[in-house]
């Protein structure tokens, strides 16, 4: 990247805060309904949004999702061991921090500019056990004992796009040798018309997990519009009605598939390896405005 640069906008919006981090030019911009709450923005890409005051407050729409994966990948209130691979302002490690108490949790963030702006600007409770680490999500993972996590959720974007190398099988090999037996695996992935990306990572996953879920609008999965789905993938049967019923709930419904109808949804697609990956599509333009 080019010099770093920071400082404050302009008088109206005083708060707000414009720094360049390793990938990009990154803003935490107030929420004029939530003192404490900023959004963090990435080159014009909404990326999460936090309210220290409420951490247990989920804004996105793919958060909330999950979200629901984490309420529901043990009983409520009891720890959790996590990996979250991709950090952004860190949402989902503080939502775990606050709904489950004790738990122990690593996420892998690349991008060090962007740590040290999160963590100066939006500080983490000191008594959370979370550790972050500044490297390669792929990287990361490696050095994450086997078994170790009952949670893995890759949230991994560069430029609006998931790395080739976090969508192949042999990726998925290694989240399941860090994941304990039974363990929950949840990406949040992101595709438009005609949907091959999100069909190639439902068998890729269905390649390594006996067990599949997949959560969206139902305007994403008929292929209307460009957004986000959620994967959840485990060797261990999911809690699909309570998945179901939550997600349905949201204010901004979304359906579940799962079973035969996800087999269909893929249309035969293949699974992904290494060596024919290629980083998911790059969103339009239309979606960020």
């Amino acid at each position: 990247m080019g010099k770093s640069r920071s400082g404050r906008r302009r008088q109206a919006d005083a708060e707000a805060v414009v720094e360049s981090v390793d990938g990009g030019l990154a803003e935490l911009i107030p929420d004029r309904d939530r003192p404490r709450a900023r959004t963090l923005v990435i080159d014009g890409a909404p990326q999460s949004h936090v309210d220290l005051d409420d951490p247990a407050y989920l804004s996105f729409e793919y958060q909330r999702r999950l979200g629901h994966v984490i309420d529901l990948a043990a009983p409520p209130g009891r720890p959790v061991r996590a990996v979250h691979l991709g950090g952004g302002a860190l949402t989902l490690a503080r939502y775990v921090a606050a709904t489950r108490p004790r738990s122990t949790q690593q996420v892998v963030e690349r991008d060090a500019a962007l740590v040290r702006l999160v963590r100066r600007e939006l500080p983490l409770d000191p008594n959370a056990r979370i550790r972050v680490r500044s490297a390669d999500a792929r990287e990361g993972l490696a050095k994450v004992p086997d078994g170790w996590a009952d949670l893995v959720i890759t949230d991994v974007f560069s430029g609006a796009r998931t790395p080739a190398h976090l969508t192949s099988t042999e990726f998925l090999d290694d989240v399941r040798r860090a994941l304990a037996p039974g363990g929950v695996h949840a990406a949040n992935l992101a595709d438009g018309p005609p949907l091959a990306h999100l069909r190639g990572q439902i068998a890729t996953a269905a390649a390594r997990f006996g067990e599949l879920a997949l959560v969206a609008d139902p305007a994403v999965l008929r292929g209307k519009r460009f957004g986000n789905a959620v994967l959840v993938a485990s060797d261990a049967p999911l809690p699909l009605a309570e998945l179901t019923r939550r997600a349905a709930s949201d204010p901004h419904p979304g359906r579940v598939e799962h079973g035969r109808s996800l087999t269909e949804f893929t249309s035969g697609a293949l699974p992904v390896t290494d060596l024919a990956a290629v980083a998911s599509p790059a969103p339009p333009a239309s979606v960020f405005r």
